[in-house]
Parts: structure tokens; C-alpha cells; sequence
């Protein structure tokens, strides 16, 4: 069982489709134990970062993904869900995030469109699980702002956008996409697929 967290924000519906497509069992959730109880999680996410974070706030969430990823089990930021998961935010001020990877998340500076939107090479910048029988190919970006890692470490692969933009990161067990891959084709639903692997396995091993 994979655990949508389900915080007021984000496209839960096509997420589970993704899921169930793969052959997994999807469950929306608020609650903690069901989270917690998972054999992975993911938290999607559109809009903005501080309504985002207040949501997770108010539904006694963020100490919930905290302790997901505390524990081991796979954790996937989708979208807004991977900025979430960074140290802060500039969107509309400042504000904080779940502090699980350090970095923050900065607008689109420069003379060239924004929302950054469209279908982007994504570069591999180290090897990934994620990254499991897949070559680089093309994924479908929407975003205003993007995230600065300040670990190298943590950066897993990159698009071009006028510059070198996080596309995906890493560590350990908590793992984000900039895209959705849910609606990134064959590429998004293979990065998925890997991820959703692990969850298994580790279920598998009895480590939930």
C-alpha cells in the first residue's frame, strides 16, 4: 500500500491512477498511522509553498512526513511536494519548509518566459535507483520556481531552462520531481515504477 498524503493541496486522483496503473495499491490519507504504516509515501502538491506548508500545518502533518522519512520508508515530493521539502521558500515571501533537504526555492529570474513550461531533457548527475533501466528522455515541466540545493550531493539530475534547473533529488530515502510524472509519459511512469520498486522492497524485507 503506497500512501497519498492527503493535505487540501495537489492532484491526488492522477497520482493514484499512476499508481494503480503499476500495479500498486494507492490510499488517500490524512492519518498518521496509515502514513506511517505504508510501505511508501508520496506528497503532491500544486499552488503555492506557504499555503501549501500551512496546509500540511493545520491537518498535523509536517511532523507526520517528518517521520516518514525518519523511518526509512521511501518518501516522494511531487511538483510543489519536492519544494516542500526544502529548507524555505521565497513564493510570496518568506517562508519555511519541512527542512528535510537543505536548499531553497527561488523564482525564475531573467528575459525568458516564465512559468517555465514544456517538455525537458532531463541530465543525470549521479546514479539513482530512480534511474534503474531508464535512459535520459524527456519529462513535462510546470513551475514559476525552482529549487537550489545546497548539497551537490542531493542533486540527482537537471533540465535546461536558460540555465541548469533541479529536476530531480535525492537522499537516502526521500526523493523529489520538479515535473509530475504521472503526466510525463513513458519516462515519468518509469521513474515512478523504480520508485514505487523500492517501496516494495522494502516492504518486502519486513522494514516497514
Amino acid at each position: 500500500m503506497i500512501a497519498i498524503i492527503d493535505y487540501g493541496v495537489g492532484n491526488l486522483h492522477s497520482v493514484r491512477s499512476a499508481v494503480e496503473r503499476l500495479g500498486y495499491e494507492a490510499l488517500f490519507t490524512s492519518d498518521e498511522a496509515e502514513i506511517l504504516g505504508a510501505a511508501g509515501a508520496i506528497l503532491p502538491g500544486v499552488g503555492a509553498f506557504g499555503d501549501a506548508m500551512a496546509h500540511l500545518r493545520e491537518a498535523k502533518l509536517a511532523d507526520t512526513v517528518r517521520k516518514a522519512a525518519d523511518s526509512g520508508k521511501p518518501l516522494l515530493g511531487i511538483c510543489l511536494g519536492m519544494q516542500l521539502l526544502f529548507s524555505r521558500s521565497e513564493e510570496h515571501g518568506e517562508h519555511e519548509g519541512l527542512g528535510l533537504l537543505p536548499g531553497e526555492v527561488v523564482r525564475f529570474r531573467g528575459d525568458y518566459k516564465v512559468p517555465h513550461m514544456g517538455w525537458n531533457k532531463l541530465s543525470y548527475k549521479q546514479e539513482s535507483p530512480l534511474f534503474r533501466e531508464l535512459p535520459e528522455g524527456h519529462v513535462y515541466f510546470v513551475h514559476s520556481y525552482h529549487v537550489l540545493p545546497e548539497q551537490a550531493s542531493d542533486l540527482l539530475a537537471t533540465t535546461d531552462y536558460y540555465q541548469e534547473v533541479t529536476a530531480i533529488v535525492g537522499r537516502g530515502n526521500v526523493f523529489g520531481m520538479q515535473f509530475h510524472p504521472e503526466k510525463s509519459g513513458s519516462v515519468g511512469m518509469k521513474l515512478l515504477g523504480n520508485f514505487l520498486a523500492l517501496c516494495e522492497g522494502r516492504a518486502a524485507a519486513g522494514q516497514l
